[in-house]
């Protein structure tokens, strides 16, 4: 059996043209728009457009560190959000 070597090793999976947290956005969009109907369809656009943008604008993992930052989220073996320096 053969099995194919990924070409970037630290490119996101991706579905479609989704990577995996802008397929979340856009399905609980599809979700809440099931549920509410009339205007809120436009909100399976607009949802994961807009996060799509301002995902672009921060680096790698800042949705993780947002949901750290809130307190939704541990994440192990790193300091406390609010320590602003430490030594390793």
């Amino acid at each position: 059996m053969r099995f194919r070597f990924p070409t970037y090793l630290t490119q996101p999976y991706q579905i479609l043209w989704f990577e995996i947290d802008d397929l979340m956005f856009f399905l609980m969009s599809i979700i809440v728009a099931q549920a509410i109907g009339g205007w809120s369809w436009l909100g399976v656009i607009l949802v994961p457009w807009g996060c799509t943008k301002l995902k672009r604008n921060y680096p790698r993992g800042f949705g993780k560190h947002v949901l750290y930052y809130l307190g939704l989220i541990k994440m192990s073996n790193y300091p406390d959000y609010f320590i602003k320096e430490f030594v390793e």
